[in-house]
């Protein structure tokens, strides 16, 4: 089969599509051919080996992850003999990140646990850009960030992956959705549901004297004084994108300001992605894709992920 393949830490320029062995299913897992996937900060990093505590969980001197790609979407082409919730001919997506990713290629190996059926109303392409973007973004929000109906949420980079589905998450739990993005991504923020938005690039948007309930930031980049600004007391602020100061300070605040500072990291779970799903077809959820590529193409949306450009969900079609 066909796959991208780094063999060294490094940038997307010395990655390779090459011939390498398909992948055998173990007796608990599926094959899936896959027929699409999307690009996430997490290949980024895996890719380039940093920041350092990543090479503690990818590989200390070498990447042991030489195909990356954790979101798929595709068809079934085989399952193990004890695999029971699929069959040859499903249609699923899913998130590989748990079990060593291996999504840019022409097949991938997935525990059952890791998959789900593939939203009916959604093609391929959009499918493959739901699973880790849109399971943060309801893990920061519902699980971390305990949101309630009416809540007034700040969402800091509103209009990449997480954030796109995160607005319509927010709005799909009937809170009050205001978007901090660049000049030229407002009008994507506004499609989604936003009821307001912020250009970032006009100033520090923390010194507006407007505060939310929530304060959900995916870029991490708020400092003790604004994400203080910002959150009223007895609200919540979450980072996505490891924050040092959530780390440094969210115990003083606890304390003494009454307002809670959590750091997340998604898990692959089966159950949010049938969520997920149950949102598409409802018709709540969409995906917002930049651009679709082909493997030959995958250091290029790499390239575009690393500098930050991405408006929406870059996806590979295999």
């Amino acid at each position: 089969m066909k796959a991208v393949v780094n063999m060294k830490y490094s940038s997307p320029d010395y990655m390779e599509l090459r011939e390498v062995p398909r992948p055998e299913p173990t007796h608990k897992q599926v094959m899936v051919k896959v027929l699409a996937t999307s690009v996430n900060k997490a290949d980024w990093h895996i890719l380039n080996g940093k920041p350092f505590p990543v090479r503690l969980m990818a590989g200390l001197f070498k990447p042991k992850y030489q195909i990356l790609g954790a979101d798929i979407s595709g068809v079934v082409e085989r399952v193990g003999k004890d695999v029971t919730q699929f069959q040859i001919g499903d249609e699923v997506f899913g998130d590989l990140s748990s079990i060593g990713f291996g999504g840019f290629a022409e097949y991938a190996i997935a525990d059952e646990e890791s998959l789900a059926k593939k939203p009916s109303n959604l093609n391929f392409e959009q499918s493959a850009a739901l699973p880790i973007a849109a399971v943060t973004a309801l893990q920061g929000l519902r699980n971390k960030g305990q949101i309630k109906a009416e809540d007034r949420i700040l969402i800091n980079g509103a209009s990449g992956g997480v954030g796109s589905f995160a607005i319509q998450i927010a709005k799909s739990f009937g809170a009050q959705v205001v978007a901090v993005c660049s000049t030229n991504k407002l009008q994507t923020a506004l499609k989604l549901g936003a009821d307001s938005v912020i250009d970032y690039t006009q100033g520090d948007f923390s010194g507006s004297g407007d505060s939310f309930n929530l304060v959900f930031d995916i870029i991490g980049n708020l400092n003790a004084h604004q994400i203080d600004l910002l959150v009223k007391k007895g609200g919540r602020y979450v980072s996505c994108n490891f924050s040092s100061t959530v780390v440094l300070n969210s115990l003083y605040f606890s304390l003494f300001k009454g307002k809670k500072l959590v750091n997340m990291l998604a898990k692959v779970n089966q159950a949010d992605l049938q969520y997920v799903r149950k949102l598409a077809e409802e018709d709540k959820l969409l995906s917002e894709i930049q651009e679709v590529f082909t493997l030959d193409d995958v250091p290029e949306a790499l390239h575009i992920m690393g500098k930050g450009r991405s408006n929406g969900k870059l996806v590979i079609s295999v």
